[in-house]
């Protein structure tokens, strides 16, 4: 740290006496820059004992970048007309969880943890396409029967329960920080059924000594590059393989629901509420349901970041009708939240060319993000019988882009999806996918009128990337 550049902000207090109060499952950049950021304010503002232990469910490569460095990392926000750097003192360390489950069991059992948080992304959480947990998958059929050591959130949340409760302990704060709507009573659902089926008593302590808050996060956070850490290693002067770049946006909305102690988060910033949804809804579906939209439509366009397909004149109608004809009519007038403002701001986000977001990575796990993003707004507006002409562009987007014929195609249902345009054709795959038994009609079925609109925008968008 001697070495590091002077305006270079260090943590406000005494890091290595700090013990870990926090166990977070899936520790990449967006955790280090969001609920890691507002954990080592809080502990600057005076809280203690609050230290972020990550964990690891496959790679280690969060655990070699951050362990050789003692969990220190450079955040550094960037705008147009501003940089801003800090070293984040709130992360501990991370666990390989398949190299080390016992130690991961371990942490979640320990008198001093109070809190479990998760950003494992939608597709962490293994569910079906209706919502429900997906006890075909192997992983979660081989914790449920016992099959060796836990290898998904619930088989570890249970066993790290089960001592805890055995040695008298108290319940622990099991807090969603994904972008999943409704997400703390979604993981409160999926982890009670888990247990009900594994362990019917230990399912009845959960439900009387744990809680699920729901929470909102938001903060673009783009993919690092070699190129971004060189640029980050002359700014710091030190070489950090852990380092983040973000927007100097940020914004945690956490409903106040907690089994036990917490940090003072919002003294330095979070918003504590008594109803997320609101807030949660706003940002599924316009900020990330444009930020999809962005990612199919851009790419098939040949652009390869969200500033450059927001200065696309072909793609700003459509992502602003997106934003404020469809999207927010679906959200409660009454919320406090000023909608027409919101999408001023996040268009002036999207713009911003600082930040290389990748369409790519936002094109990622589509398959886990298309129902509350863009479905549910659809069937809101279909019942109310308003049409929504730019998410049905979007969604045809992605239709096209589950295909495999025009870019590699990263999700966890991608064979799935595959075999299912295999099997029925460009003709055929709205229905499979939307019609009276599409694989996705437990969320939206599309009227008559809406999969001709599909149709047609799938042959267009067909025409398009083959011509760019």
């Amino acid at each position: 740290m001697n070495s590091l550049a002077a305006d270079v902000a260090r943590p406000g207090y005494d890091v290595a006496s700090q013990a870990v109060g926090i166990v977070h499952f899936g520790i990449g950049a967006f955790h280090r820059a969001h609920q890691a950021v507002y954990t080592d304010d809080a502990m600057a503002a005076g809280d203690r004992d609050w230290r972020i232990l990550g964990v690891s469910l496959r790679s280690a490569d969060v655990a070699d970048q951050l362990n050789p460095q003692d969990g220190l990392f450079t955040l550094v926000e960037r705008s147009s007309d501003r940089v801003a750097a800090r070293l984040i003192g709130s992360v501990a360390g991370v666990i390989v969880a398949p190299e080390h489950p016992e130690a991961v069991i371990d942490a979640l059992a320990a008198p001093t943890t109070h809190i479990v948080s998760f950003t494992v992304t939608e597709k962490g959480y293994v569910r079906r396409p209706d919502g429900t947990l997906d006890w075909d998958n192997a992983a979660v059929h081989a914790d449920s029967t016992g099959s060796g050591p836990p290898q998904t959130i619930y088989g570890f949340i249970a066993a790290g329960l089960a001592r805890r409760k055995a040695a008298g302990l108290a319940g622990l704060t099991l807090l969603s920080c994904d972008n999943l709507a409704d997400n703390g009573a979604r993981l409160n659902r999926l982890m009670t059924d888990y247990l009900t089926a594994t362990d019917p008593d230990l399912a009845g302590w959960f439900a009387q000594h744990c809680r699920c808050p729901g929470t909102m996060v938001d903060r673009i956070v783009p993919a690092m590059t070699d190129e971004d850490r060189g640029w980050i290693a002359s700014l710091s002067g030190l070489e950090d393989a852990g380092a983040v770049i973000t927007e100097p946006f940020c914004q945690w909305v956490i409903e106040d629901d907690f089994a036990g102690p917490r940090p003072r988060w919002e003294a330095v910033g979070a918003q504590i509420v008594s109803d997320v949804e609101p807030y949660e809804a706003a940002k599924l579906r316009m900020l990330n349901g444009a930020h999809s939209a962005l990612a199919y439509l851009g790419l098939d366009r040949g652009h390869d970041y969200v500033h450059q397909a927001i200065a696309d004149p072909a793609l700003r109608g459509i992502i602003e009708s997106l934003m404020r004809d469809e999207a927010a009519q679906t959200l409660h007038a009454d919320s406090g939240i000023d909608l027409a403002a919101y999408a001023d701001a996040l268009i002036a986000r999207f713009a911003n060319a600082s930040l290389q977001h990748r369409l790519a990575q936002i094109a990622m796990d589509g398959s886990q993000k298309v129902p509350q993003r863009w479905l549910e707004p659809l069937a809101i507006n279909q019942a109310a019988g308003r049409d929504c002409p730019a998410t049905l562009q979007a969604l045809a987007a992605w239709i096209g882009h589950i295909s495999g014929t025009r870019r590699p195609v990263d999700d966890p249902m991608a064979v799935q999806l595959a075999e299912l345009w295999t099997t029925h054709g460009p003709d055929g795959i709205v229905a499979a996918l939307f019609g009276q038994d599409g694989l996705y009609s437990g969320s939206w079925t599309a009227t008559p009128e809406a999969a001709v609109a599909l149709q047609a925008h799938l042959a267009v968008s067909g025409q398009a990337t083959a011509a760019v």
